[in-house]
């Protein structure tokens, strides 16, 4: 399988930099670049064409949702995740209304991320040991 081209985007640099070391240790990621709000990510996506966008939710200025809705309405737009620290219905439903291809919670992320991305690239094998 082909390394998963990876943009990260969050306001947190701390959480970036968690993310990107997590990434590194699968051996089907490339973390090509960062971004720290929703209009950095969409400048990003245009120039990087990443295959997958890892994104926040709660961002000042433009919000994920919205940096979401404006990636996913281009032409050969990249998979989008939505991070967050809020598990809630709303905004579940809001990353779907948006076209995100998946949400999980930050709390979640070393568990859901990879089998969410499985089911999204195919199979990833995974360095991490499941027991």
């Amino acid at each position: 399988m082909k390394a998963i081209n990876t943009l990260l985007v969050d306001d947190n640099p701390e959480f970036i930099e968690a993310a990107k070391r997590f990434l590194s240790s699968e051996k089907h990621f490339n973390v090509i670049g960062t971004a720290l709000s929703g209009q950095e990510a969409i400048d990003q996506v245009k120039k990087l064409k990443p295959d997958l966008v890892l994104i926040d939710l709660a961002m000042p200025g433009m919000n994920g949702l919205e940096a979401t809705q404006r990636i996913k309405s281009e032409p050969g737009c990249p998979r989008v995740i939505i991070l967050t620290l809020h598990n809630t219905p709303a905004y579940r439903e809001a990353s779907d209304s948006v076209g995100a291809d998946g949400f999980v919670t930050k709390s979640d992320f070393g568990v859901r991320l990879l089998p969410l991305i499985e089911i999204m690239f195919g199979e990833v094998e995974s360095a991490i040991p499941t027991s």
